[in-house]
């Protein structure tokens, strides 16, 4: 994917969904943050990973018939410095999996587009690295 948007800058990818296999999934499962709270289905990275081969299985399956539905994201309030609360979403750790691989796909087709010189919103490259250069 990354070879053919570096070849072909002005390519469209109109579907990326196929992409997204059970070892893809997998991927994207190591690359997921897992201390992360439970979200609104109760089910931590824990307990996720218990039967992480059957759960990547199921969701792929699941996935790929399209009978995959993200899960509402339950709102909590965090407690800020000053007293006041603000909201945040808690994804299911599920859901934070195939965020994470549809992130991982469109960095590989994105990254091609910068310049080496950029450093703004790329994996790998922080503002430190910018004023180090």
């Amino acid at each position: 994917m990354a070879a053919q948007a570096g070849r072909d800058p002005d390519r469209v990818f109109w579907t990326l969904v196929h992409l997204i296999d059970e070892d893809f999934l997998r991927e994207a499962y190591r690359h997921t943050r897992t201390s992360s709270a439970a979200g609104s289905d109760g089910v931590t990275a824990q307990q996720y990973a218990e039967h992480r081969d059957d759960n990547l299985r199921d969701l792929h399956e699941r996935r790929r018939s399209g009978r995959s539905q993200a899960a509402p994201v339950e709102r909590v309030w965090m407690e800020k410095e000053d007293g006041r609360q603000r909201p945040i979403g808690k994804p299911t750790f599920e859901e934070k999996m195939v965020q994470r691989a549809v992130a991982m796909l469109l960095d590989a087709i994105d990254e091609q587009d910068f310049y080496d010189g950029s450093y703004g919103f790329r994996q790998g490259r922080s503002p430190h690295d910018a004023l180090h250069e």
